[in-house]
């Protein structure tokens, strides 16, 4: 099952290879990991794709770390997911308007056009994008680079105990 983990860290140098090295030497695969600022400029946001069973003992080590600030799992359909894409695609002269008419159905923006090829930048959650992949597959993919996942909490849409006391 793969878990998506937030971790807030301190901006200092080599806590990313500390939090991977972690995962690694407890036999986790992480499918992606994504690294970037966060609204204070002190703190970095990790967001950790891993494949594994329960990650309770592994949320309980990210925080002996000695940079870590918070570590959230989120729970599915309670974040808010995106990754960004690029493919490069077969695009003979025959087939060029019925493979933008297919990447228009799916909002991919032709990027570069070339002689043989055209390359798509495609963003959304990463099931959209897998179901983009596999529309394109029948084109030929000459070549792929995708982003790691990442990841917000939802927003509360309302305040339940507001609304029992109103």
């Amino acid at each position: 099952m793969k878990h998506v983990i937030a971790v807030i860290v301190e901006n200092k140098p080599g806590v990313l290879a500390r939090v991977s090295s972690m995962f690694a030497r407890r036999g986790f695969n992480i499918h992606s990991l994504t690294v970037g600022p966060t609204e204070d400029d002190t703190m970095s946001r990790m967001t950790v794709v891993v494949d594994g069973p329960e990650m309770e003992q592994i949320i309980k080590q990210l925080y002996k770390l000695v940079h870590t600030v918070k570590v959230t799992e989120f729970e599915p359909g309670t974040a808010i997911e995106r990754e960004i894409m690029l493919v490069r695609v077969n695009a003979d002269a025959k087939r060029r308007g019925e493979i933008l008419d297919a990447a228009r159905v799916w909002e991919a923006r032709a990027v570069d056009v070339g002689v043989a090829t055209i390359t798509f930048e495609v963003t959304g959650p990463p099931e959209r994008l897998a179901d983009f992949l596999q529309l394109m597959n029948s084109y030929g993919i000459v070549s792929l680079a995708k982003s790691g996942r990442i990841a917000l909490p939802r927003d509360q849409k309302s305040n339940k105990k507001q609304l029992k006391s109103a």
